[in-house]
């Protein structure tokens, strides 16, 4: 079977938009459609539990699941009751089969902001290997790492802003509505057919797309062949709405000189030994090791403005004789801030086994799956390489002159997403505690996070506990052991004393050295400031 054309977004597009939309074909609708168990598991690719869900339906919302879902042909008369056929047949949404229509892409509705319905277009789930697969360069929908990275993005209005490695478009979308242009670069032309694809059907803006890998294309300059088709004109539900004027005018060649307010990436970040132009390209990067993600970071900073923030997920290898945090430290430009955080770490077993499953390898000749798990395992015992770290990189261009902050954590415990908020928090927070000597943070007045708890842990009875906890129930949900003073300390702060006074008057009531306590604070106070259990009030 030859590969299907992709779609031309034109008249149709708009019409099969309002089509979906009356059929409840979003993510609510195809819950309330299917049910919640059969749902997630058509997310995670396992299609029997929907279509026992739709068995006998003849409806718009089953018919449009099994066009742009499940991918199964349906008769013609059944496709015309559901969306404009010939529109759609016309703008390549789908394809004729004698009495029968499929469709070309997957079409996935997708949970964006409140207010706001959009699709995910992308290339069927099966990829390599299946009948009608565009092979190595197949283009996968919106997956966990998807969700991840949109969810950790800092949502802040900008001038521009760059999705490097696009792929089906996800963060792309996401940034059209905090940025007045957005570019979007992918080393593999039908990821930005997909990307210009979604944005159309979703009747977002339309993004400037630059075909090339890394920073390359920013540097020609020169755009992608792909044709994301109309402006759809400005688009309801919250948040910033910029004019076309403002997109094609004048702020544009402003912001070119200015760089990007925001870079995004969610790269081939998968460490494997596939050689360049092998491998599947939404994975594999084609450099050795974790040279991809290196590059991706060390080169930000020459395409950020001032303040701006580049957020990447990665994979970093743990090196034998080498701590992995200097390592990725390393990678950051020295006059940027940068917060890395590691989320997991996988033995090179583990992970070779991982992307091997990924790609269907598993399914195969036993003996092509065994070489291949030791061409990974070879490579690795090549490169001193242990174990693999997966976690994301956020790295800010500071104004001004002087090595940048570098904060490097291991975190595994569970987070609340999103986390755009916290990220951004986050270098607030180390600013101010860099211009803050411990004398100026005792100066300062402060207010208590709205989301913090506090835990009490002792005997039943006792008087007094043996360990006070305080924790955060939002963005990394981090918790502190602290004393009776410092408790007490963070429940009075409500921004209208300065934390000295506040401090004086709890030696005070128990009897203890009021310079002592001051001079100790610090070891307790900067930290319940740095993770954003204190807020230094406005």
């Amino acid at each position: 079977m030859s590969i299907p054309r992709l779609p031309e977004p034109g008249p149709g597009t708009t019409r099969l938009r309002q089509a979906l939309l009356a059929a409840s074909f979003t993510p609510e609708g195809l819950r309330d459609r299917l049910g919640g168990p059969a749902e997630a598991a058509l997310a995670r690719g396992e299609r029997v539990p929907a279509r026992r869900a739709l068995r006998g339906a003849d409806d718009a919302p089953a018919v449009l699941t099994r066009l742009f879902l499940l991918r199964e042909p349906v008769v013609t008369r059944a496709a015309e009751g559901a969306l404009p056929l010939d529109a759609a047949v016309e703008d390549g949404w789908l394809e004729r089969d004698g009495d029968e229509v499929r469709a070309t892409v997957d079409v996935r509705p997708y949970a964006a902001d409140p207010g706001r319905d959009w699709w995910i277009v992308s290339d069927a789930r099966p990829g390599p290997g299946a009948p009608g697969s565009p092979g190595r360069d197949v283009v996968l929908g919106a997956g966990g790492a998807s969700a991840t990275l949109a969810g950790l993005t800092a949502r802040r209005p900008v001038d521009r802003a760059l999705d490097l490695g696009s792929g089906c478009g996800v963060q792309t979308l996401h940034a059209t509505t905090h940025a007045r242009s957005v570019t979007a670069t992918d080393v593999n032309p039908r990821a930005l057919r997909m990307t210009a694809l979604t944005l159309a059907l979703s009747g977002a803006p339309a993004a400037e797309l630059r075909e090339g890998s890394l920073y390359e294309p920013l540097e020609r300059g020169r755009s992608a062949p792909a044709r994301p088709g109309p402006s759809p004109g400005p688009r309801p539900g919250p948040g910033p709405v910029f004019s076309e004027a403002d997109r094609a005018g004048g702020l544009r060649d402003e912001a070119e000189s200015a760089g990007f307010g925001l870079i995004v990436s969610n790269p081939p970040f998968v460490i494997s030994p596939a050689a360049p132009g092998a491998g599947l390209t939404y994975r594999d990067g084609g450099l050795a090791g974790d040279e991809l993600c290196r590059r991706l970071v060390a080169g930000s900073a020459a395409h950020l403005a001032d303040g701006g923030l580049c957020q990447v997920l990665a994979n970093w290898e743990h090196v034998s004789g080498e701590d992995w945090r200097e390592r990725v430290a390393a990678w950051v430009p020295p006059d940027c801030d940068a917060w890395i955080v590691q989320r997991e770490v996988q033995d090179v077993a583990e992970y070779a086994e991982l992307w091997l499953r990924d790609a269907g390898a598993h399914r195969g000749d036993p003996a092509a799956y065994e070489a291949a798990y030791d061409a990974w395992l070879a490579e690795f015992a090549a490169r001193g390489t242990e174990a693999v770290g997966f976690g994301w990189i956020a790295v800010r261009r500071r104004s001004g002159a002087g090595h940048g902050d570098h904060r490097v954590e291991d975190w595994p415990h569970a987070v609340a997403q999103p986390l755009g908020d916290s990220v951004w928090a986050h270098f607030e927070q180390r600013d101010f505690l860099r211009e803050h000597d411990d004398a100026a943070l005792l100066r300062a007045r402060y207010v208590l996070a709205d989301d913090v708890v506090q835990e009490q842990i002792g005997t039943p009875g006792d008087e007094d506990p043996e360990h006070v906890v305080l924790r955060r129930r939002q963005g990394m949900m981090a918790a502190r052991a602290m004393d009776t003073v410092g408790a007490g300390f963070a429940g009075s702060c409500d921004g209208t004393l300065p934390a000295g006074t506040i401090l004086d008057a709890i030696a005070q009531l128990i009897g203890e050295d009021a310079v002592a306590l001051r001079d100790r604070s610090g070891e307790w106070l900067r930290p319940l400031v740095e993770q954003g259990f204190l807020r230094p009030a406005r």
